[in-house]
């Protein structure tokens, strides 16, 4: 009898020091968006640096083509800069000034902003 007791306290007490086993999601990296419609070309790229605990910068770079007359315009640039910060539990880097979300989905290596999935690189 004690030695059941003894075997279901070591057994509970394994089944919890192991987690979930959830995947862990490095957030730094390289994200790149490539999307096309009727009146522009696009290419993103989000560079996410972490800073210190649950902070983040993301550089975003952005070149573009405007399409009028079914012809394709000079290449354009952009870049922005964002302060973010991470939500373990919701998996959500949310940017400080406008409110962007940024949603990481680790089993598919990607991340959605809005409508628009980026892959990562690395």
């Amino acid at each position: 009898m004690k030695f059941k007791i003894i075997l279901t306290v070591h057994i509970c007490g394994l089944l919890l020091s192991c987690n979930t086993n959830k995947k862990q999601f490095d957030v730094p990296g390289t994200y790149v968006n490539n999307t096309s419609g009727k009146y522009s070309i696009a290419s993103d790229t989000l560079v996410i640096e972490a800073l210190e605990q649950n902070r983040f910068k993301v550089n975003r770079k952005t070149g573009f083509n405007l399409i009028s007359d079914g012809k394709k315009g000079r290449r354009e640039y952009g870049t922005e800069k964002w302060n973010t910060i991470y939500n373990e539990k919701t998996g959500v880097l949310t940017e400080t000034q406008r409110g962007k979300e940024l949603i990481f989905y680790p089993d598919s290596n990607m991340l959605m902003i809005g409508r628009r999935v980026y892959k990562k690189l690395d």
